[in-house]
């Protein structure tokens, strides 16, 4: 058994361990007022009846690729498949189910105890979230390790293709679900009937509320689970299929000759306990914003890092090259953050200039948000780019790998700060419809003001993430493949390529308009509410939240499964009738298409949600102004680019190429039909 290879799972049990404590604190907090527990529970109850019903569909997915890879591939390619599903659904579910405890408990610790407990709080509710991924997804790698030792390690593709097939049917079935009662909940409540946000008037709060569960903490979970794990991964299977990848020490450590393959998992387990110094480090006060003490926490857990990883790179390599490869790695996920806070945040230009063209009507609000999307994907490639260079400069296309495990190496940190976003959000839905006094919602929207921006920062490291684990990914599989090049004079390879680049727009347009679909459904039923009972609108009578619940639930369920199938079918067709040089191309042309519509899509409806924000805060009017209803009109449009599209790409990316290193040897068998 390899000694180090124990670090991995052992700090893993240390996260969970921790998880559970901060579960337990959070449950022994105050939950407010009868009101405040009723609306509570009716969040928590949508949010799981969700997670059972779409567990039930994806059980149907798992047990069919489960018994394809078994019999396509192997058996323990299949089996890790089902273990890498299971950990991703039990990551976001850990999650969710604390996270719908943390909401009341945030809200009434605003009321108790100000800015300062509200955001402990939520934060630590948030943290659960952050070590539960961690945890679990180095608990289950690093376990195959310990159990079937370093020779496993050319079948743990099959714990990554679970990962990365739960997140993608788990963050489009939650985004289609949060967005359908978002944009029925704002449209009709705020613009038609001109009630509040969160109004218990509405027909579709509870609905939203659960939505930002479902999709902004469960999916998100199974979304960054999924990154986390496929940077370790891509960074093990490049030192399976190069086996130069290896510690200058050889066997005086009892390491085995791949033992290049455990240097990320070492590296992973340091970054989780990293990870909790930073949460424990996370502090405020009544009079500082929330954004400075989040920002506190993740500068410290990445520069305990970045100490540690000169320390393992020189006690394995007898050299700087691999810290420096992941330290490129970590300053880009930095630098992509704050250039997605300068593109979403209501304290830059670019979102106060959205706010201000929202006087001019939805058409120049939609206009201006577009623009800011489109620009914003300037710095953060260009970042990339300059990280793929110096990584590989230094550390090859292992150094890649390694900035891409780098990036996420604090993952535990960078998801408890996305995941503090909903909860601080369900946390003023309650405040408004339990009529707390106006200075409780004022603390809860600070909270959530900031948690869009760090939301934001979340998508950002996802992406970014995204394209240097894909490319290191894409390196195995031509490895594995036996491509040396891929030419692009090749026709073959050139169809390809425009049919990879082709597919993040096609998966963009079914997830779009999947939610167009039910957000249709969504509106049509609070009109029908709004009109044929009046007294709703004066308070006398309870609207019917069920029923919306039960029109997100279903359209969800029915609508998810053609953007999710589409990852796996689109590489394993192209691979079996084109051949493998044609996969090549499309895997090229989807990632380098992908990350930029990802990167749009994303800060493009951050910015947005933001511009309605910043005029809700009293500029350009106000609320319930005509340039409040023109920001509503764009945070409407952006709500499915950043909650539902846009981050279910990068996912895509990843997800179509461990499809491609899992069956490539099939490709290579078959050799192309055409």
């Amino acid at each position: 058994m390899n000694v180090l290879a124990v670090l991995a799972p052992v700090s893993a049990v240390i996260a969970l361990i921790f998880a559970y404590g901060l579960s337990s604190w959070i449950g022994k907090m105050d939950e407010g007022t009868d009101r405040m527990r009723e609306i509570s529970g009716y969040i928590r109850e949508g949010a799981m009846a969700f997670l059972r019903r779409e567990y039930k569909t994806m059980a149907v997915v798992i047990l069919v690729l489960f018994l394809v890879l078994g019999f396509g591939i192997d058996w323990l390619t299949a089996v890790l498949y089902v273990f890498g599903a299971l950990f991703s659904v039990l990551a976001g579910y850990c999650g969710m189910r604390v996270a719908t405890k943390g909401n009341v408990r945030t809200a009434s610790a605003a009321m108790s105890g100000g800015m300062n407990k509200a955001l402990k709080v939520a934060f630590r509710s948030g943290a659960v979230m952050g070590l539960c991924v961690v945890g679990l997804g180095l608990l289950g790698i690093g376990g195959v390790f310990v159990l079937f030792g370093v020779e496993s390690a050319s079948v743990i593709t099959g714990f990554g293709l679970g990962a990365s097939s739960m997140a993608l049917f788990g963050r489009v079935g939650g985004g289609i679900y949060t967005k359908a009662a978002d944009v029925g909940a704002d449209l009709v409540g705020k613009v038609e009937a001109g009630i509040p946000e969160d109004d218990p008037r509405n027909p579709a709060v509870i609905a939203d509320n659960v939505g930002d569960n479902v999709g902004d903490v469960a999916g998100m979970g199974s979304d960054l689970f999924e990154s986390y794990v496929g940077s370790i991964i891509s960074a093990i299977t490049l030192a399976v299929v190069m086996p130069s990848i290896k510690p200058t020490f050889g066997y005086e450590f009892d390491l085995p000759p791949l033992a290049g393959s455990v240097f990320p998992l070492v590296l992973s387990a340091i970054g989780i306990i990293a990870s909790i110094i930073g949460i424990m480090c996370v502090r405020g006060n009544e009079k500082s914003n929330p954004a400075a003490a989040l920002n506190a926490g993740t500068y410290i857990s990445s520069a305990i890092v970045v100490v540690f990883s000169f320390v393992l790179s020189w006690v394995f390599f007898a050299n700087f090259n691999c810290a420096i490869a992941i330290i490129a790695g970590l300053i880009v996920g930095i630098a992509i953050g704050k250039l997605t806070e300068f593109y979403t945040s209501g304290d830059y230009k670019h979102v106060k200039k959205i706010s201000e063209q929202c006087q001019t009507g939805p058409a120049t609000t939609i206009i201006s948000g577009f623009g800011v999307g489109m620009l914003s994907t300037v710095w953060p490639i260009i970042m990339i780019a300059v990280g793929i260079l110096v990584a590989n400069a230094f550390a090859g296309l292992y150094g890649i790998a390694l900035a891409a495990v780098g990036m996420l190496s604090t993952t535990g940190m960078v998801v408890a700060v996305d995941a503090y976003g909903p909860v601080s959000d369900n946390a003023g839905g309650i405040a408004e419809m339990s009529k707390l006094p106006k200075e409780v919602r004022m603390i809860t929207d600070k909270l959530d003001a900031v948690g869009n921006t760090t939301a934001a920062i979340g998508k950002g490291f996802a992406i970014g993430s995204a394209a240097l684990t894909a490319l290191a990914l894409f390196a195995s599989y031509s490895q594995l493949a036996g491509l040396e090049s891929i030419s692009l004079l090749e026709p073959m390879v050139i169809a390809g390529l425009f049919i990879g680049a082709m597919l993040p727009f096609l998966f963009s347009a079914l997830t779009m308009n999947s939610v167009g679909k039910a957000a249709y459904q969504m509106i049509e039923e609070v009109r029908r509410q709004f009109h044929c009972d009046a007294g709703i609108m004066e308070g006398t009578c309870k609207p019917d939240y069920a029923r919306c619940v039960d029109i997100s639930t279903k359209a969800a369920l029915k609508e998810m499964m053609a953007p999710g199938l589409l990852a796996i079918i689109a590489p394993m067709a192209v691979g079996i009738i084109m051949g493998t040089e044609a996969l090549g191309g499309m895997l090229a042309g989807a990632l380098s298409s992908g990350v930029l519509v990802a990167i749009m899509m994303a800060n493009a409806g951050g910015a947005w949600d933001n511009a309605k924000k910043y005029i809700e805060e009293g500029h350009f009017g106000g609320k319930g102004s005509e340039s409040h209803k023109a920001a509503v009109v764009g945070d409407t449009v952006g709500d499915p680019f950043k909650d539902t599209a846009g981050p279910s790409i990068n996912i895509l990316i990843k997800l179509m190429t461990i499809v491609a290193v899992v069956f490539a040897p099939v490709f290579v068998a078959i050799g192309g039909l055409l």
